[in-house]
């Protein structure tokens, strides 16, 4: 069973993205924010994070540099998730370290192969 890690700051974004995984099948956590984030990947290493890059404090591009400079979890695959993504947004992200990222909102009826697809 495949592992996510969901870091969003906005709640109903976080437990929509949840339930659709869970639905597939897909064991799922949820932090709010970086702080949360860094306990969960302590605790139990994801197969993926799905990735808010607007995050209080420290954003989802910070900590995916984070993730990146930890040997243990640097085969996380990481998929940034924003609602903002412009001309030059991709390149950013794959620069900080993310495969690649989603669009929210999300599209609840392709959503869970999407994610799967960034594990395949």
């Amino acid at each position: 069973m495949a592992r996510v890690l969901i870091v969003d700051d906005h709640a109903l974004n976080a437990e929509l993205a949840a339930f659709v995984l869970q639905q597939a099948g897909i064991d799922v956590r949820v932090a709010a924010d970086a702080e949360q984030a860094l306990v969960e990947l302590a605790r139990e290493r994801p197969d993926l994070v799905l990735m808010d890059i607007q995050l209080p404090g420290i954003d989802g591009l910070a900590l995916t540099r984070r993730i990146r400079s930890e040997p243990a979890w640097q085969r996380i695959v990481v998929v940034a998730m924003t609602a903002f993504a412009m001309k030059g947004d991709s390149a950013r992200f794959l620069e900080a370290g993310c495969n690649g990222y989603l669009s929210k909102p999300i599209d609840v009826e392709t959503f869970a192969s999407e994610v799967l697809a960034h594990l395949a």
